[in-house]
């Protein structure tokens, strides 16, 4: 696993990872955060937790200027985009 951003490399957990591939594969797609659990996590989506907000948090920490290409989609996920 890794990232590059802007010529240097980026360190980033497994699950992080793992949530930038899927976001990145569907691109434009909203990804709502339950299949993100299911997907990333292996979570049961019965559960309330804010696990994908801390770990979309602290990749767009991680994109720095790019942070703008995950966009959270307000009540319902987030959606990589185009820049």
């Amino acid at each position: 696993h890794q990232l590059t951003v802007d010529g240097k490399d980026v360190t980033m957990t497994a699950t992080e990872f793992r949530l930038l591939k899927l976001l990145m594969e569907r691109k434009g797609r909203i990804q709502k955060r339950d299949h993100l659990l299911t997907n990333v996590w292996d979570y049961d989506t019965n559960i309330e937790t804010r696990t994908v907000d801390t770990h979309v948090r602290r990749i767009r920490e991680k994109l720095g200027h790019y942070a703008h290409m995950i966009e959270t989609v307000r009540g319902v996920g987030y959606r990589a985009i185009d820049i």
